[in-house]
């Protein structure tokens, strides 16, 4: 069985002389044909850079880049069957719609009747019809978006790639757009390969997240839900969404203590300094009432109301604790003692990096 796409040991340096620096060093991952991976990190790690190297517009210093088991390293862009969508929708602003779907087919010498059929066709997979004839200026944000992607998608490529396709939308818009990439691909079985360093956009769309360091290596990739519950590092806890990081100690009774607090780790650890990445919505606030099992002690400092959630910050012997809480009818006022337990999620020890 094929993948999409193979990164073997890809480097890539800018300028010729062996002395230039690294910008990937080393990258090896998979995107299975018909699903969704996304290269999620800090910017400047180049992540765009493989996204390129995947799509023929940059060779690689070195490793092997395969498509669907063949070996593409050297080829450029119009050997390899591969469309890009850039952040900027680039459309040509004096052809209308249709005409933008075409452009494409036109260019690769499909006759005008096919190209229109399979335009039309393009456009009524992104939910715009009855557009053909308007002009990019005419549509909204949201819109242009998706002729953009209709335009992509006509080409009927092997692979899709997006470079941070949702940076330029308003939050709400940047919602639908992404559960609309993800019905798409699933409904058309796309091989995507998706760039963004929006964690949540990463969480909602992918079937495999890869996160590449500052470095330009890969931390950790897995499943969305793997990333989030099961960090390796503190780098990814940090990336994969809040987390605080508290020193704690692993004993050799195989328990790992945070202050008055014992977690019993996924994995087992050998005794000494370990760090625990907490996220903010695995605390459980008590008041009054005894916890079962262990609880830290703490005083609230501040509270704000975010509308489905508030955010709290404790002050306890740990330092000031960040707590989101969904409970909307026990509201605590600043200044209120409460025990602070652990839940059995969002809870995870990393090894210091």
């Amino acid at each position: 069985m094929h993948h999409g796409v193979e990164f073997r040991n890809i480097t890539k340096r800018y300028g010729l002389q062996a002395s230039a620096p690294l910008v990937v060093k080393g990258v090896s991952f998979e995107v299975p044909k018909g699903t969704l991976t996304t290269i999620l990190g800090p910017s400047g790690c180049g992540k765009t850079t493989v996204l390129r190297m995947i799509a023929g517009l940059e060779i690689p210093t070195g490793g092997q880049i395969l498509m669907d088991g063949k070996d593409v390293t050297t080829l450029g862009p119009a050997d390899r069957n591969v469309s890009m969508m850039f952040q900027s929708y680039a459309l040509f602003p004096h052809m209308n719609v249709l005409e933008n779907v075409m452009y494409g087919l036109k260019m690769s010498g499909v006759a005008r009747e096919e190209a229109r059929v399979r335009g039309s066709e393009a456009l009524k997979n992104v939910g715009l019809v009855g557009y053909d004839e308007r002009l990019p200026s005419e549509l909204s944000g949201g819109q242009q978006q998706r002729v953009a992607l209709a335009r992509a998608l006509v080409l009927e490529p092997a692979v899709l790639l997006f470079d941070e396709p949702l940076s330029n939308l308003d939050a709400r818009l940047r919602r639908e757009m992404r559960e609309e990439i993800r019905s798409l691909q699933q409904r058309l079985n796309l091989t995507v390969a998706y760039v963004t360093h929006d964690q949540s956009e990463a969480l909602a769309v992918s079937d495999q997240i890869v996160v590449m360091s500052a470095d330009g290596l890969i931390a950790q990739r897995g499943s969305p839900r793997e990333m989030y519950e099961f960090p390796q590092s503190e780098f990814v806890a940090g990336f994969m969404g809040e987390a605080m990081l508290f020193p704690g100690v692993a004993g050799a009774d195989g328990l790992v203590q945070l202050g008055p607090l014992s977690i019993t780790p996924r994995h087992a650890l050998a005794p000494g300094a370990v760090k625990v990445a907490v996220r903010p919505e695995a605390w459980r606030i008590h008041r009054g009432e005894r916890p079962h099992g262990a609880a830290v002690a703490g005083k609230l400092l501040k509270a704000a109301y975010l509308g489905s959630f508030f955010e709290y910050t404790f002050e306890t012997v740990l330092g000031n604790i960040f707590v989101v809480s969904p409970d909307l009818t026990h509201v605590l006022e600043p200044g209120v003692e409460v025990g602070l337990a652990l839940a059995d999620h969002g809870v995870s020890v990393v090894r210091a990096d």
